[in-house]
């Protein structure tokens, strides 16, 4: 109970202290906060694209387009062929032959182009075929996917081979890259928040001095000094937390309605979604505990001069 009531007497202190400068208080609320925000704001557009990377077919495929003067016998026999390339180059393959009427039934009735694709009168698709390559990039090599792709383009009959999974790729290394480029950002600016919290506290602590000097000489301990100081300190953490927070909320709701135009123009439904509890409330105990730590290295400070 003794610790109990120690710690609830630190609280009642900070909030005191807070409740002298307040205007002062906001103002490095709102410092930390703008601070927080940029990391928070890439965290959360990453966290949204991460799901649409991830949910596109990330394994290589190879659409393989048959010469339209090719009889519908031979392009199917070009199946086996495919086959025997892949099995001589050592990459496990799925197959699937497109027929060109089908391809054209599936452009009329998705496309919106059935007015036009009747107006060529003939078919101008081919027939192909889709080489998806199992396991991904991950168990078989660029350079062999692209051997692959040269072999498929050797066989006759064929007319183009395109690799279509490369921009998926790209796509990903991108939100790799975006990750790093965040992560590294965001330790530069707990840097600033622990600057910040550092200033604020010390300020505080040198203004107290005489205080912290004569509670000293009457028996008291460091921590019970300290105590108060890493509340307030907690305090300025959590606050500029929610208030980060709540900014990144409100940018979301406004942003959202240019994406949500944006997506219908491509005929899609796509939002930014904000970071779930869980997420909110790991944020919001790092910055609490940055603010903590800037007290910890101000107190810290302090002591040692009063000493």
């Amino acid at each position: 109970m003794n610790w109990l009531r120690e710690h609830w007497r630190a609280l009642l202190s900070a909030w005191a202290r807070i409740r002298i400068a307040p205007g002062g208080f906001a103002f490095n609320v709102v410092v930390i906060a703008l601070a927080l925000v940029l990391p928070l704001t890439g965290l959360t557009v990453l966290e949204n694209l991460r799901p649409v990377a991830r949910d596109l077919a990330v394994e290589p495929e190879l659409s393989v387009f048959i010469s339209t003067d090719v009889a519908r016998s031979r392009a199917q026999a070009i199946g086996g062929d495919i086959r025997q390339q892949a099995q001589q180059l050592a990459v496990p393959i799925r197959l699937e032959f497109i027929d060109r009427d089908q391809a054209l039934a599936s452009m009329k009735a998705h496309s919106g182009l059935r007015d036009v694709v009747t107006a060529l009168g003939s078919n101008p698709l081919p027939d192909a075929y889709v080489v998806r390559v199992v396991g991904g990039a991950e168990t078989v090599s660029p350079a062999r996917i692209s051997k692959l792709a040269d072999a498929l383009g050797g066989i006759s009959g064929v007319d183009t081979v395109q690799l279509d999974s490369v921009w998926v790729k790209r796509l990903a290394a991108l939100v790799n890259l975006a990750s790093v480029a965040l992560w590294l950002l965001a330790f530069t600016l707990c840097g600033v928040v622990l600057a910040v919290v550092f200033n604020t506290i010390r300020l505080q602590a040198f203004t107290q001095m005489e205080e912290i000097s004569v509670t000293r000489l009457l028996g008291g301990t460091e921590a019970y000094v300290a105590r108060p100081f890493y509340y307030l300190g907690g305090l300025l953490g959590l606050c500029a937390g929610i208030v980060a927070l709540l900014a990144v909320a409100a940018g979301l709701a406004m942003i959202n309605i240019s994406v949500a135009e944006l997506a219908k123009l491509y005929g899609a439904q796509f939002s930014l979604s904000p970071l779930d509890a869980r997420s909110c409330a790991l944020l919001l105990l790092v910055s609490v505990a940055l603010g903590v730590f800037g007290a910890w290295l101000s107190v810290r400070r302090a002591l040692r001069l009063a000493a």
